[in-house]
């Protein structure tokens, strides 16, 4: 039986993010060509594959015994794809990439430009906010993720360790002093990035100091935390690759540099469950996992 590969890839979507219409997106497909081409397949096969209902999306039995075949087909087939792109000419492609403001001012944007010259036929679509998005239901190809990940189904590798510190500036550690324990943090104001209000800290024996923090500045952006830093209005935690440059210029300089930061987070490339990654992501991602172990480390 002949498959259209098309067809298949839609439906593997479908049978992923439970939306017809969302699948179709990808696919440029308005909701009645997107039924219309999973019923083709439904007739082909001689089966039906969904239950459907206004509220709720399933597969059938049949559905889910299809669903193995079909990702199993077009893990053939990138994987042949996969083989015949050798050369950075012969890799195609748009990568679809989701990673945080912050993040990739220093760290992807950067060097774009020389991944974009070794491989002219990839294209990069970048989505840049400092939110966790749905990588699947929103089509993304790859997410670059900071922090501790969540369990999922997603499929994610370690890229490198990220190392975190308390800093301030020199000004605002001359007006308010420098605090020696972790429980002196109290009586600081500290910048605080989202809702975190409980910094945890592990001393030299491996004791853990769980300290209740407080401020007068908050934000969502972790690039303003930083320039807040600068400005002399507290003490802050911050990812090391965030503010290196700060603190070789002295601009900022570390708080309690005895104790050690938890819990430890590290640099993530993430991307959707399913058939084995295509060429084009595979090697963003090897790219960028050798320039972060050339910056991001203490």
């Amino acid at each position: 039986m002949d498959f259209d590969l098309k067809s298949l890839e839609l439906f593997t979507r479908i049978a992923t993010i439970g939306a017809f219409a969302k699948a179709g997106e990808k696919h440029q497909l308005s909701p009645t060509a997107t039924t219309q081409r999973v019923q083709n397949l439904e007739k082909q096969l001689g089966i039906k594959l969904f239950h459907r209902t206004t509220r709720a999306l399933s597969l059938t039995p049949d559905g889910e015994n299809f669903l193995t075949h079909a990702r199993r087909i077009l893990e053939t087939v990138e994987d042949a794809k996969n083989d015949l792109a050798r050369t950075e000419h012969t890799i195609a492609g748009v990568i679809r990439l989701s990673a945080s403001l912050s993040f990739s001012i220093n760290n992807i944007l950067p060097h774009l430009p020389e991944f974009l010259k070794k491989y002219p036929n990839i294209d990069i679509k970048l989505d840049l906010r400092d939110t966790v998005v749905d990588i699947v239901e929103q089509g993304y190809d790859l997410a670059i993720r900071v922090g501790t990940l969540a369990s999922s189904t997603m499929i994610a590798k370690k890229l490198v360790n990220n190392p975190r510190l308390l800093v301030a500036s020199p000004d605002y550690l001359a007006r308010q002093g420098t605090p020696t324990t972790p429980a002196e943090l109290k009586n600081h104001d500290c910048v605080l990035l989202g809702d975190t209000r409980i910094w945890s800290l592990t001393d030299a024996d491996g004791q853990k100091h769980d300290v209740p923090v407080s401020g007068r500045l908050s934000t969502s952006y972790g690039g303003a935390v930083t320039i807040a830093l600068r400005q002399g209005l507290g003490i802050g935690l911050k990812s090391y690759w965030d503010v290196a440059d700060d603190l070789s210029q002295k601009r900022l300089v570390r708080v309690l540099p005895d104790f050690t930061v938890t819990p430890h987070w590290q640099i993530w490339a993430v991307r959707p469950p399913g058939h084995r990654s295509p060429r084009r992501v595979q090697v963003f991602v090897e790219f960028l996992e050798q320039k972060l172990r050339q910056s991001v480390c203490v």
